[in-house]
Formats: structure tokens, C-alpha cells, sequence
């Protein structure tokens, strides 16, 4: 039994991790197929504020422009969901996993919760025109918005 819940826990860390860098890669690809520009960065010490992550593997950083469509965004940032159909089509072929099989079980399980978009995700699609003028004045701040050097 021990040795069961062991193979479950290193493979549902597995699948975490692997899921992490695949959520992320998939916004980077609907990111570029779009033609907005974005950087992908792996094990990030902190985010696009400065404000250090708690447990980072990976980010994506979107440079979008004035002429970014926000449905560029949207779709990039719902995108991960796309990670839930290998498990459910492995499901509706009848390779479900069980309990006997520990391995592909955990896997599973940690590659399907990292299917859900996040909170963050979630901003994006929702404030997608918002994020884009927010990144456009951070990237190039006018004089008057600039304050002057003491």
C-alpha cells in the first residue's frame, strides 16, 4: 500500500510539473500563432512587477502592441483548457486509470489540474483590452507620466 501511494505522489508531482511547462507553452503558442510577441521564461524568480513568485516553474510574458487584438489574449489565456482532451480521449478509449495502476493515475490527475486556466487566466480573458493598455503605458510612459528624477 505505502509503496502504491508513493508511485501516485512522484507521479502526480510529475504530471504537475510537466502540465506546469505545458500550460504555460500553450499560451505562448496561441500567443505567436496570433502574432503577438511573448517570452517564456523557465523557473522565473519573480513576476512581470517584481513581485517575487512563491513556487515559480514557469511564465509568460505577452509584449502585446496598440494593434494586439484582446481576442488574441482571450484565446491565449483560456487556451490550457486544450490540456484536458488527450486524458479525456484516453478516458473515452477505455484507458481510464485505476487504482492498480498508480503511475499513469497520478500522472494524470496532475496534468488535468494543470488544464484549468488560473485566476490569473481567467483576468486576462476577462480584462483582456485593459491588460494591453496597461502593458503599452508600462512599456513606453509618456512625460506626463513620468515623474521627474530627484
Amino acid at each position: 500500500m505505502i509503496p502504491d501511494v508513493a508511485l501516485l505522489l512522484v507521479a502526480l508531482a510529475g504530471g504537475v510539473g510537466a502540465g506546469l511547462l505545458a500550460h504555460e507553452g500553450v499560451h505562448a503558442v496561441v500567443l505567436r500563432a496570433t502574432g503577438t510577441a511573448c517570452s517564456m521564461t523557465i523557473a522565473p524568480r519573480h513576476d512581470s512587477t517584481g513581485r517575487r513568485l512563491a513556487i515559480p516553474l514557469a511564465a509568460v510574458h505577452p509584449r502585446p502592441t496598440e494593434s494586439t487584438s484582446p481576442h488574441s489574449l482571450r484565446l491565449a489565456a483560456l487556451a490550457p483548457l486544450v490540456l484536458a482532451v488527450p486524458p479525456f480521449a484516453l478516458g473515452s478509449l477505455g484507458v481510464a486509470p485505476t487504482l492498480e495502476q498508480p503511475l499513469l493515475l497520478g500522472g494524470i490527475v496532475g496534468w488535468l489540474a494543470c488544464a484549468i486556466p488560473s485566476p490569473q487566466d481567467f483576468a486576462v480573458a476577462f480584462y483582456a483590452r485593459r491588460a494591453i493598455d496597461s502593458d503599452i503605458r508600462s512599456a513606453d510612459p509618456s512625460p506626463a507620466d513620468a515623474t521627474p528624477p530627484r
